[in-house]
Order: C-alpha cells, then structure tokens, then sequence
C-alpha cells in the first residue's frame, strides 16, 4: 500500500507509455490531440510536459482570417448544416384564415361583436360595440362579457399599461349604461340591476 502522499504505483499488468517529449523517460500518463485535423489521435506526456503542449497549444495556427471566421461559424452550429431564417419553405403560401382574430385575443383591435348591435337603440350601439355585443341582449351574457373583458384589461394583469388602463375605463362606462339600461327593462323592483357583476374595483375603473 502507498504511504501517505505517496502516489501509488502502477499495475505491472499496464504496459508502460514513456513520455513523448524527446529525452523525457518519464510515464506518459496524460495525453494531448497531436493537431486539428487528428484530434483523436494522442501524443502521450508526463505531467510537466502536457503542461507546456496545452500552454502551447493554438487550434487555429497557420489558419487564414477567413478560415478561422468559418471554422467558429461551423462550431457555433456544432458542426451542422445551417441556412438563413426563413430560407426554408419560403416560397410557400399560408392560408391566412390561420391568422384570423374573431374575438381580438392577441391584438389591440376592439372586440369583435357576436351579434349585430344594428337594431339596439342608437344611444347604445357604441356600447355594445366595446363589449362585442349584439341586441337584443341578455343579463347574463353582458355580465359574463364584462367579467372576461375586464379580466384582460386590468392594470394588474398587463403590468400597468396605460392603453389597457384606457381600454379597462371604457368598458367600464359601457357596462354601466348596459347594466342601467337592462334594469329599467326589468322592471320597478330591480332585480336586474341587482343580479349584475359591479364595475372592477382599480385604480383604472375609480379614474373612470
């Protein structure tokens, strides 16, 4: 057994490597790629002079500037094939109905209304058409509106945007008149208006 801080000595079954340093008659224990083009392919060194190859060591030696620019472009791509963006498939047509919004989900354009608001009384069309409804129109569909309406448009869901802001105080106006208007329909006792969802409670909403 070696003693401490001893290295221990190497089975005799292992065929001893001398380093490949000229005049070096040391065990060649490490090993070192002999150049680029044979990087499986190893000298055999002591530790003291695979210290000096690796200080030594230049991969793009004897290479041209542009040599060099294309062997890192080929290993950023590890050593793959590439092409530009949008190279690929360019010349083919998209269907453009896959781009296609109806309810305005990935874009700043108004909703898009369910129904025509054509027949709605003229003092309530704007309304509707900010809430994406049609007329006649149902208690239960203007509250289930405003509830996803008002979800995506508070400050607190798109980080304070001041054009959600915007958007959230004019859909709470239009819901206010929709509301009022549906509980003068309902009748004296105001059922209708009690059973509607109230304004959301932000700071855009108490602005408007």
């Amino acid at each position: 057994m070696a003693r401490r801080g001893e290295r221990p000595r190497s089975d005799s079954s292992t065929p001893f490597t001398p380093c490949d340093a000229p005049g070096c008659e040391a065990a060649g224990e490490f090993r070192a790629p002999r150049d680029r083009s044979r990087l499986r392919d190893y000298y055999h060194f002591c530790l003291e002079h695979v210290r000096a190859y690796n200080q030594a060591w230049d991969y793009y030696k004897g290479m041209s500037p542009d040599e060099i620019e294309t062997a890192l472009r080929d290993d950023s791509g590890w050593q793959r094939p590439t092409w530009p963006l949008g190279r690929l498939g360019g010349n083919r047509k998209l269907n453009p109905e896959i781009f296609r919004d109806p309810l305005g989900l990935f874009g700043e354009a108004p909703p898009t209304p369910r129904k025509s608001a054509k027949e709605a009384p003229p003092e309530l069309r704007a309304a509707l058409d900010m809430l994406g409804l049609g007329w006649p129109l149902e208690e239960e569909a203007l509250r289930a509106r405003y509830k996803e309406l008002a979800k995506r448009y508070h400050p607190d869901t798109n980080g304070g945007d001041k054009t959600a802001e915007d958007r959230l105080k004019d859909i709470n106006r239009a819901y206010s008149l929709l509301r009022k208007r549906l509980a003068n329909v309902a009748g004296p006792d105001g059922s209708g208006e009690g059973a509607g969802a109230k304004p959301a409670s932000s700071s855009a909403s108490r602005a408007a």
